[in-house]
């Protein structure tokens, strides 16, 4: 654990960084994030993540499972289709929530909460991603881990300012609006932790949840992050930013790995 400590910090750490960041442009733009910017950060995080789930994730939950002399495909795919399946509920479950609100910020607050959710598995990865920095054969390198948590960053910039805009213009202060764009985020680096601590415990387990974190991972891209790339014009951006997010992963993945 000592040998790493820093990495495990910083890794933890960067993707509450992206979302506070996120929560602090009120303070600092008079108008929304503009569209090439936002396009640009969601491409970017969507090219990350996608190669991250599989250098980062999926293939070392393979490698684990071959060392150990097991079917290399069963945990891959349960824990995968476990992944998308737990954000396809939520997305079932937030809008039925969602509907009682008829006020426009209950809607704002509503919003807070389906982004919270949506960050657990999002620290679940990194999470995951440090256990496997800090296991004894080192099935993930620290390069892959740092990535990994650099892309979730990157796409909780947007998310930070998508969370304390709304309650801005809906009536809360600027601070009130900042808290609680911070507090959306403060589950990423919670849930990580509680995941290095219970991946320490189970190693068994560790392939299973490994995939697990990169269906849901692999979920948010494309049912999140691609559609709102593609909206409106200048769709290219963000298809640019997939392909320079990905070469940049992979860069790290076979260079410093």
């Amino acid at each position: 654990m000592t040998k790493h400590a820093f990495e495990v910090f910083v890794g933890i750490v960067l993707p509450f960084i992206g979302t506070s960041l996120g929560a602090g442009t009120i303070y600092v733009l008079r108008n929304e994030m503009s569209s090439r910017l936002k396009k640009s950060l969601i491409g970017s995080a969507s090219g990350i993540m996608i190669a991250a789930s599989v250098w980062s994730l999926l293939l070392p939950a393979i490698e684990m499972t071959e060392a150990g002399g097991g079917a290399a495909w069963l945990p891959a795919t349960v824990g995968f289709l476990a992944g998308t399946a737990f954000l396809l509920a939520l997305d079932i479950v937030i809008p039925r929530i969602c509907e009682g609100g008829s006020k426009e910020r209950d809607r704002s607050l509503m919003l807070v909460l389906a982004v919270t959710l949506h960050n657990i598995p999002e620290g679940m990865a990194v999470g995951v991603a440090m256990a496997g920095m800090l296991d004894p054969e080192a099935v993930i390198t620290p390069a892959e881990a740092i990535a990994l948590s650099v892309g979730i960053a990157v796409q909780n910039f947007p998310e930070g300012a998508i969370v304390s805009a709304p309650l801005l213009t809906s009536g809360f202060t600027k601070s009130r609006s900042f808290i609680y764009g911070v507090l959306s985020g403060i589950v990423e680096p919670i849930a990580a932790v509680l995941t290095v601590l219970l991946t320490s415990l189970v190693t068994p387990v560790l392939p299973y949840i490994l995939s697990f974190a990169a269906g849901a991972m692999i979920y948010v891209v494309v049912q999140e992050l691609i559609p709102e790339g593609q909206e409106g014009g200048r769709s290219y951006i963000a298809a640019i930013g997939t392909a320079f997010g990905f070469a940049l992963m992979m860069l790290l993945d076979v260079a410093l790995g």
